[in-house]
């Protein structure tokens, strides 16, 4: 795509050289969830190139919020164990849309065939493109034919609480109503 600045170069560059292919503008996103009070150091090491950090719930704490707050634009929904204090700050559903994608977020989701019943009337309601969880520290990604393939996301548990032996992210880029460079990112064992 040629934007008007490209244009003007080029009508006034008298040996007409060809001009540079620009590549579709994408975000990069940086997902975790079930920190349960506890961020690692190095979850800001493979988010630092992120535009955005999304976090789908069970914070553990403020203290949680507030540093990826600070480090990038943050979004979030809060968990079933989360306080007041992230309650007051983020929504239990977050439906919002970027790069051509409807994206629905929410804590407690499950996965296709076995969505949350609360879940399943918001998927069925909204239609989204892309659906994201966590609760189960189970890191998955699924394609959910029944939806007009929805993508289904759950980026496991970043924190050291729970069953999960290996903390897990995921990053991907956004850009042009696809996904690029989706990648999962162990951060060690929980102890």
């Amino acid at each position: 795509m040629i934007n008007n600045l490209q244009l003007f170069l080029y009508k006034f560059n008298f040996k007409k050289k060809p001009l540079p292919i620009t590549k579709p503008i994408c975000m990069t996103i940086g997902l975790l969830s079930d920190t349960h009070g506890y961020l690692d150091d190095k979850v800001f090491l493979h988010f630092q190139d992120c535009d955005e950090v999304w976090h789908a719930g069970d914070w553990g704490g403020v203290e949680v919020a507030n540093r990826l707050a600070a480090f990038k634009p943050l979004r979030g929904v809060y968990g079933n164990i989360d306080g007041r204090d992230i309650r007051d700050l983020y929504p239990k559903d977050l439906i919002f849309e970027l790069e051509g994608f409807k994206i629905y977020m929410t804590h407690i989701g499950g996965y296709p065939s076995k969505y949350s019943l609360a879940a399943k009337e918001v998927i069925e309601k909204e239609m989204p493109n892309m659906f994201i969880c966590g609760h189960s520290h189970i890191l998955k990604v699924v394609s959910d034919k029944k939806y007009n393939a929805m993508l289904t996301i759950n980026p496991g548990a970043a924190g050291r609480h729970g069953f999960q032996l290996v903390r897990t992210l995921i990053k991907f880029e956004i850009a042009d109503k696809k996904i690029f460079n989706m990648k999962a990112i162990e951060l060690g064992t929980k102890i």
